[in-house]
């Protein structure tokens, strides 16, 4: 199996990395595939197990840590369960392209010190903590209480931020979408 190259996205809540994400898979000239994670939370509405996330259990997520299945895995909130299972970034070698994450900073950074060689992580940090909470608040998905759990956390996540091999500032999305390519395909050419 050829192994390729990891790209992290990683970001608080709302900072704009999934649309970054979405964006560089669009991009055939990176050949990069998508690394679903796996959580023990419930889905939400149009969500879909198996293209979205792995929605686990949390009894079955806790046996997967116990077998050592999990690249890496964080408990986000309580029995909140995220992790990136090793038989999925398996799976996106094997189809010869590279892995690209969008997931939490621990996460990304914990993939940053298995591979440190192989891994670009990019933090994507919002205008301001003001401006996330407008965001969270439009995507009417989360309660407030849920949302100002998000911003609480955001502070402690905007501090990781110098831990990451780039920082992308998301103030204008244009910007973000053309730095984040150029930054892909400077890796993967390397």
């Amino acid at each position: 199996m050829k192994e390729g190259k990891l790209i992290v996205f990683s970001a608080p809540s709302g900072s704009g990395k999934t649309t970054i994400v979405r964006h560089l898979l669009k991009q055939d000239d990176l050949k990069l595939d998508f690394s679903i994670s796996a959580t023990s939370r419930a889905p939400r509405p149009n969500e879909i197990d198996g293209k979205d996330y792995y929605f686990l259990s949390l009894e079955d997520f806790k046996k997967k840590i116990k077998n050592d299945e999990f690249l890496e895995w964080e408990e986000v909130y309580r029995d909140n369960f995220y992790g990136t299972l090793k038989a999925e970034v398996e799976r996106i070698w094997e189809k010869g392209k590279h892995v690209i994450f969008d997931i939490d900073v621990v996460g990304g950074l914990d993939i940053k010190k298995i591979y440190p060689e192989k891994t670009l992580a990019v933090f994507v940090k919002p205008p301001s903590i003001e401006e996330l909470k407008i965001r969270l608040k439009k995507r009417k998905t989360e309660s407030m209480d849920k949302i100002n759990m998000r911003v609480a956390k955001a502070s402690i996540e905007l501090a990781t931020a110098p831990q990451f091999d780039f920082i992308i500032e998301n103030n204008d999305l244009e910007v973000a979408l053309k730095e984040a390519h150029d930054l892909v395909a400077d890796f993967i050419k390397k």
